[in-house]
């Protein structure tokens, strides 16, 4: 689902300001808007037309030295807010080279605990299939559990 009132460059805009955000309430970009600008060959003008945009759209929040994609631009985007939880058990002689591995999966985070599994992965609910499809090509692993955020509580 395409966000609505968006062209083609501003969803690119908003997907740069996502991927270099920081989970928060917000995604916070430390990407300074000359770098976006160029990364698209913009002028900075330009840039800020596509902001303004976004902004009066509720998708990002602007201000001196900050650029916020909100919840409404991660929805336009596809991501949701409540994430798919996997947990994974590694065989503890491989488990050095799948952690590596592992580390590169799409993922919000990966938390190493103690217990009965080793990983807990948090994936967005969209990325979920990409996720499992590559845990289950990873050397090492012995089990996975798979569940998906249906509300969030607190």
């Amino acid at each position: 689902m395409i966000g609505k009132g968006l062209t083609a460059r501003s969803l690119q805009i908003l997907r740069v300001l996502f991927e270099h955000g920081n989970r928060e309430t917000v995604y916070n970009t430390e990407k300074r808007q000359n770098e976006i600008a160029e990364q698209f060959k913009i002028t900075r003008q330009a840039l800020n037309v596509h902001l303004k945009k976004l902004r009066n759209l509720g998708y990002v929040k602007t201000g001196r030295g900050f650029i916020s994609v909100t919840e409404e631009g991660l929805k336009a985007l596809g991501i949701y807010r409540n994430p798919a939880i996997v947990t994974v058990r590694v065989s503890p002689q491989k488990r050095s080279e799948a952690y590596e591995k592992i580390k590169l999966l799409p993922a919000i985070q990966i938390l190493r605990v103690t217990g009965d599994v080793d990983l807990v992965i948090m994936s967005d609910q969209g990325k979920i299939d990409e996720t499992l499809k590559k845990i289950s090509k990873i050397d090492g692993v012995e089990e996975t559990r798979s569940y998906v955020c249906i509300e969030i509580l607190k």
